[in-house]
């Protein structure tokens, strides 16, 4: 299974709460974890999906993914 790392534009718990059903839905619950205390607030989740796959997950939340390119 591949790990990515994405930057976001989530900002708190209750942005993190928004998100939570619809990458629930798409890769899984207990798959992915946001870290607000990175600056990047990033975005770590595991499983084959693309930045275009999480973003079109995210588009009617406001939110976005940037990939972190190793």
């Amino acid at each position: 299974m591949t790990t990515t790392k994405f930057k976001t534009n989530i900002k708190c718990s209750a942005c993190v709460e928004k998100v939570t059903p619809h990458l629930n839905e798409r890769v899984g619950e207990g798959n992915w974890e946001v870290d607000l205390q990175d600056p990047k607030r990033t975005l770590t989740v595991n499983g084959d999906l693309k930045e275009s796959d999480i973003n079109e997950s995210l588009s009617n939340t406001g939110y976005k993914v940037e990939e972190i390119k190793s």
